[in-house]
């Protein structure tokens, strides 16, 4: 059903007009720059992309957007994960009609839950769409520790030919390692964390979800490429610089960060909605500089 995607996977943030509403120009010139700079796939609407403060009509849009946008140059996984078991499959359905690779799907936030209502729950939504690869999504730190342990999904597995892989943003490796042999090793594994990507690739997982991506793409397709090919002296060394891009740009967790960078880079996103802040650009100005210093390779756009 599904070739595994390998190398690195850009969650793209959700560029903004002055309004407030989504800038599809701006979407157009974000997945057209992350391409040339040879990024492997595209994750919209995830974490990184405001997904929580984003409407379903604004989701759809989104994703619409950029399937258009990549016009079938990288897979494009739509993350299609809500609060409700009905609107993830209603969204998970429009990603499988308007011709995406694939969905990727959070347990469901707020409230936590039992491992068979997880259960349940991804069973409804790979039994609405047969024929289209699912990829469960482990992020317990904005799940309510809503956490995908490997009997729940191995149980999956078994029971949904189309659940074809994780990224899991857990922290630890341990458990993509162990799902990595998961049918004869067809499962496809993708880590979350930027701090990782060495040691994921080291340890044979096949991509990595990287947030700072959005910012210093050169670096992170660097990096995967060294680490992947055995390259353990260069790739500890990109490792190093990505270590030092993560503390500057606070590793996602202050969204205006990489949209600050991307503007800065030439490409104007807008900013983080509300209730998300906007950093200072006194603030901003002094990380700008400092990420300047540390010579990554940046291709002019």
């Amino acid at each position: 059903m599904n070739v595994k995607i390998k190398g690195v996977i850009v969650p793209i943030i959700t560029p903004f007009d002055a309004q407030g509403q989504l800038d599809t120009a701006a979407i157009n010139r974000l997945v057209n720059y992350l391409i040339e700079r040879g990024v492997h796939g595209l994750f919209p609407g995830g974490t990184t992309g405001e997904c929580p403060l984003l409407s379903l009509a604004e989701r759809r849009l989104l994703a619409e957007t950029v399937i258009e946008a990549a016009d079938g140059r990288l897979p494009v996984i739509i993350h299609t994960g809500t609060v409700t078991t009905t609107d993830t499959i209603e969204l998970t359905k429009h990603a499988q009609h308007i011709g995406a690779h694939s969905a990727a799907v959070i347990p469901p936030y707020y409230f936590h839950y039992t491992q068979e209502a997880l259960f349940n729950h991804y069973a409804a939504v790979a039994a609405a769409v047969p024929d289209f690869p699912i990829y469960l999504y482990n992020n317990p730190g904005v799940g309510n520790n809503n956490r995908l342990t490997l009997a729940l999904v191995s149980q999956l597995v078994d029971e949904f030919p189309n659940i074809v892989g994780m990224k899991d943003s857990s922290g630890s490796l341990e458990l993509l390692t162990q799902l990595s042999y998961r049918q004869n090793g067809a499962f496809n594994t993708a880590s979350g964390g930027d701090g990782q990507i060495l040691m994921s690739a080291a340890a044979g997982i096949d991509a990595c979800v990287s947030g700072n991506a959005n910012v210093v793409p050169e670096l992170v397709v660097a990096l995967h490429r060294a680490a992947s090919e055995g390259d353990i002296s260069l790739a500890r060394k990109l490792q190093k610089q990505m270590d030092s891009v993560r503390q500057l740009l606070d590793d996602g967790h202050d969204l205006s960060l990489f949209k600050a960078g991307l503007t800065r880079r030439g490409l104007p996103v807008g900013q983080v909605r509300a209730p998300l802040c906007q950093i200072s650009e006194a603030v901003f100005e002094q990380r700008w500089q400092a990420l300047n210093l540390l010579q990554i390779e940046m291709v002019p756009i």
